[in-house]
């Protein structure tokens, strides 16, 4: 299912094999929670090389609902996408709901985030919506450990979620989906350690770094994923879930991670932040009023091949929905540039160089 081809490093060529096709790593995954990479339509998604995008099981559960999803023959169908989905188990979403939710050992309750109906997601559901949808890729449902938390607390989250894990792979019914297990434990390594090792003595197609972007100092992430990417099978994957800037995902390359998903690029798009390969630009800025040079002068995107940045900025201070379209295309023509420089950087041996180049336009 999965296998490497090349390393430069702890930095990794691979390719993973699933249900509607390979997907070569490094791979970063366009968000499209509810079925939808926001602005955009698979047609744009194929165009930018998209390999693979994410969906949301907590989200697609509520709207448009399994009984849709199961008379169109599931995602794909309803969506008219014929390449891999991924789809996350609704942990984070259940986290970061905060009050409206409750976690036991059963299952999480929580209130809906539209309605406000009462519902109720266990491992057991988790696993049967994501096999509704198909996805060629479902994660196990786990709870997110919040930052901070103490030593007992995370210990708590932690084992909660290797039961979890655990059962979200007997209820798994679908041999040809892949499931990825979720490694938890907060910032501490003996933690992390022991889920792993449950992780592991469960063995699943592939494993997730989880509970991290969620508030801890940059530092503790990038020690945290190093940890994980040491102590990982180096026979599967490794996904990092919910990671990041330009930098993170390059930094992260080198720990040995090979799947990404971030709605960085699209979020920060439509509000006017752009990633440029000579750094960051807010086209809201008055000093882009008569500017007539593309965003990037090195981007191949129909933005930018098309369109000034006094253009962009009008656009976007005029509210006009083409602007959202337009800064989102060119954001993630970015990201998938990056993976692309990415890979061709580790056959040719010289990843660090590109590793060094980026810490110096980020200024890390």
């Amino acid at each position: 299912m999965f296998k490497t081809f090349k390393e430069d490093g702890k930095a990794r060529l691979g390719e993973l094999t699933l249900k509607r096709g390979v997907v070569k790593t490094p791979i970063f995954m366009p968000v499209g929670t509810v079925g939808s990479v926001k602005t955009l339509v698979p047609s744009d998604l194929k165009d930018l090389q998209a390999e693979i995008i994410l969906g949301n099981t907590y989200h697609l559960y509520l709207r448009p609902g399994m009984d849709i999803i199961k008379h169109f023959g599931g995602l794909h169908k309803f969506i008219n996408w014929d390449r891999p989905i991924l789809t996350d188990s609704g942990g984070f979403q259940i986290f970061s709901l905060g009050k409206l939710r409750k976690i036991k050992e059963e299952g999480a309750s929580f209130q809906s985030h539209i309605d406000g109906r009462k519902i109720f997601l266990s491992p057991e559901l988790a696993v049967e919506i994501q096999e509704t949808l198909d996805a060629d890729i479902h994660m196990v449902l786990d709870e997110c450990t919040p930052y901070p938390a103490t030593h007992g607390e995370a210990k708590v989250s932690m084992q909660r979620s290797m039961r979890w894990a655990k059962r979200c792979r007997e209820a798994k019914a679908k041999s040809d989906l892949a499931q990825f297990g979720i490694v938890q434990g907060g910032m501490y390594e003996d933690l992390r350690l022991d889920s792993i090792k449950a992780l592991t003595d469960i063995d699943f197609e592939g494993y997730s770094i989880g509970g991290l972007s969620v508030g801890e100092p940059k530092p503790s992430m990038r020690t945290t994923t190093e940890f994980c990417c040491e102590h990982l099978p180096k026979d599967k994957p490794r996904y990092l879930m919910g990671v990041g800037t330009p930098l993170d995902i390059i930094e992260s390359i080198g720990m040995g991670v090979d799947m990404f998903d971030c709605v960085m690029p699209t979020r920060n798009g439509r509000n006017g932040t752009l990633f440029t390969s000579e750094g960051k630009i807010n086209i809201k800025n008055q000093k882009y009023a008569f500017d007539d040079s593309p965003l990037d002068p090195n981007c191949s995107c129909y933005t930018c091949q098309n369109f000034s940045r006094s253009y962009l900025r009008h656009l976007f201070v005029s509210k006009e929905l083409t602007a959202q379209r337009l800064l989102t295309l060119h954001n993630l023509t970015y990201y998938l540039k990056l993976i692309h420089d990415i890979r061709d950087a580790i056959e040719q041996g010289t990843f660090q160089d590109l590793l060094r180049h980026h810490r110096g336009l980020w200024k890390a």
